[in-house]
């Protein structure tokens, strides 16, 4: 069944907010934030608020001379992974509106408002990085990669695929799966590229670099937490939506984005960075995999897979504790809301 867009303003939604749905609802579409029904939207949107940050705060000078040190192995890596990053983070900005246009909750939308921001704060952190850390036509070449890159174009025309199933037919069906890949974006991709700054971080290079990767995974925790909330509610509101088909499509995607991250990551590294093997990477792909789906009510899809093979990653990307970055005196951390347990989401 085709959905319909919100109107900008309802003025005959109902005026009980008990009866708000995620999609499908009667709202007015009106900010009424005192009055709302889904009590988990307004903690992340306190989260999302007090990740204020701007990338510029962040100095990348000695990463400048840093990356001129790299191997050719490193400085390839370096240039690829933030050439995927650069993409994902463009087509969330571009894209987060076409889902929010369905979504009958204010206040969540009032959450995706914010995602979609940051979204273009990220986009502007990767501008940051490029003009400071390269040169002008390393810059280009970086940002224009999908262009030579065969590899790097076949993945983001299937992460664009997903997006675009549900602008061309916006299905209930396709909403639900649009959510999936949006959901696996902000909690396969990211992550894994996330990791690989800090294993340069961890040799002390790049150190500016990964604290930029810091803030933004930061913000994106937030995101991840703001669309497994969106899955389970509504599974639990339009629990028709999940037929035994959908489920098993949900989890096609997942098994599909994960091997698809595997060979980028393999072919990213190509057993040339210290600190990185093809083995770890599949490995850590799965693991996150896992507490994924187990978060919005599947089961492991790798249940060889119990335990985090980087756990030393949560020394440089933890958001709960109140602590000095690792480099720097600097606190890194932000107010934690009063009622989610971020550890739990992450």
């Amino acid at each position: 069944m085709l959905m319909k867009k919100n109107k900008l303003f309802n003025p005959d939604g109902d005026k009980d907010f008990g009866k708000r749905r995620l999609i499908g609802g009667n709202s007015t579409n009106l900010f009424e934030l005192n009055n709302i029904k889904y009590d988990w939207a307004m903690p992340i949107y306190r989260g999302m608020m007090n990740n204020f940050w701007i990338p510029e705060e962040i100095p990348l000078g000695n990463d400048a001379k840093d990356y001129k040190l790299l191997s050719d192995a490193e400085q390839r890596a370096y240039d690829k992974v933030l050439s995927f990053l650069v993409f994902l983070d463009s087509l969330q900005t571009a894209n987060l509106p076409n889902f929010s246009a369905y979504v009958t909750a204010p206040e969540v939308n009032l959450c995706l408002a914010v995602q979609t921001f940051q979204e273009a704060v990220h986009s502007q952190s990767y501008g940051y990085i490029l003009d400071t850390v390269v040169s002008a036509s390393k810059r280009e070449l970086i940002y224009n990669y999908w262009r030579e890159d065969e590899f790097l174009m076949k993945r983001n025309m299937v992460i664009t695929r997903s997006y675009e199933d549900f602008t061309n037919e916006p299905s209930e069906r396709n909403f639900v799966l649009g959510m999936m890949a949006n959901y696996i974006l902000e909690g396969i991709y990211f992550y894994s590229g996330f990791s690989f700054f800090y294993v340069l971080a961890r040799q002390e290079k790049m150190c500016g670099t990964a604290q930029e990767i810091r803030y933004i995974q930061r913000d994106e925790l937030t995101h991840l937490v703001l669309f497994q909330n969106m899955i389970n509610t509504l599974r639990k509101e339009n629990s028709e939506l999940f037929t035994d088909e959908v489920k098993q499509e949900m989890i096609d995607l997942m098994k599909s984005a994960v091997q698809n991250e595997i060979e980028w990551g393999q072919y990213i590294i190509r057993d040339g960075i210290l600190g990185l093997t093809d083995e770890l990477i599949e490995r850590y792909i799965k693991y996150l995999a896992n507490r994924r789906m187990g978060s919005i009510g599947f089961a492991p899809l790798y249940p060889d897979i119990t335990k985090n093979p980087m756990e030393w990653v949560d020394s440089f990307s933890s958001v709960n504790k109140l602590k000095t970055d690792f480099f720097e005196a600097k606190p890194t951390a932000y107010s934690k809301a009063s009622n989610l347990d971020w550890d739990d989401l992450d």
